[in-house]
């Protein structure tokens, strides 16, 4: 692709830019006379761009920052496009194709709404959206319900889809109280592991133990990944406030026992309260 001056211009000079002149800068910066870098990128290269971008929303997100989650949600916008470029280049598909891909689908999958279908709750939309997802995609058993959850998720998102996707099949606790209870028993297996030294077998009764502790999240309608995360932010600002504590005093905390330290961050936790 050889770009002329006058489309140069032309996009340099716009008040206002649309999907369009995305998807032509895009094809402009990937062309042979555009940018060195954008140039030599593969989807494996700019991968975690895309999923840092993602976290990026998400931040935006829980910060309540309309600036921001515009902004961000652009640069996730520009990893999607950046993506369909390299395809096309490759005559597979295009940006065209998979907003036609997307549009088939929410039509599809919400018969409802373009349909005949009645539903009386959000429930019945979930339930209707998941078996036709599962013939679409000729999932004929649970166990491959199970395996197209994406496997590339933080592993507490991972741990937690699996067991609601599990417990449609009717494979799951009664009750937050009998999947609590496991975590009972996965805490006595990890320390009987312990206690034999054998690493592989402590390694796996963690994983059981962190396993049990998601599945009761999920009966408790708690997220885990929210909740590790809200657990590891108060720690920040608990170490925060006991560093400020024991600088106050003259001291330094590598150079303090943990009994001390310990007291400390009882001091921490009273002022946070």
């Amino acid at each position: 692709m050889i770009t002329s001056e006058e489309t140069l211009a032309a996009l340099r000079d716009r008040s206002h830019y649309g999907i369009d002149e995305l998807l032509q800068i895009m094809q402009v910066l990937r062309s042979e006379n555009g940018c060195p870098w954008d140039k030599e990128q593969s989807h494996a290269s700019i991968r975690q761009d895309l999923i840092e971008e993602c976290y990026e929303v998400i931040e935006a997100i829980d910060a309540d920052s309309v600036p921001m989650m515009r902004e961000e949600l652009g640069d996730v916008l520009l990893q999607v496009v950046f993506h369909c470029q390299i395809e096309a280049e490759q005559s597979h598909f295009t940006f065209d194709d998979i907003c036609d891909e997307l549009c088939k689908k929410l039509v599809q999958r919400h018969p409802h709404v373009f349909g005949e279908t009645k539903v009386s709750s959000s429930d019945e939309v979930l339930k209707n959206w998941d078996s036709i997802k599962q013939e679409s995609k000729h999932q004929e058993t649970a166990t491959e319900t199970l395996e197209s959850v994406c496997k590339a998720l933080p592993a507490l998102m991972y741990a937690q889809k699996l067991g609601k996707r599990a417990s449609r099949s009717g494979m799951d606790w009664r009750s937050a109280e009998d999947a609590f209870q496991y975590i009972r028993l996965e805490t006595d297996e990890l320390a009987a592991a312990m206690q034999s030294g054998d690493s592989a077998q402590i390694e796996e009764e963690f994983g059981d133990l962190l396993f049990s502790c998601v599945n009761t999240a999920r009966h408790l309608h708690i997220d885990a990944e929210t909740a590790l995360r809200s657990a590891a932010e108060k720690f920040l600002r608990r170490f925060a406030e006991t560093e400020n504590l024991v600088r106050q005093d003259g001291r330094e905390m590598k150079e303090l026992p943990i009994e001390t330290l310990d007291v400390y961050w009882g001091k921490a936790k009273e002022n946070l309260e």
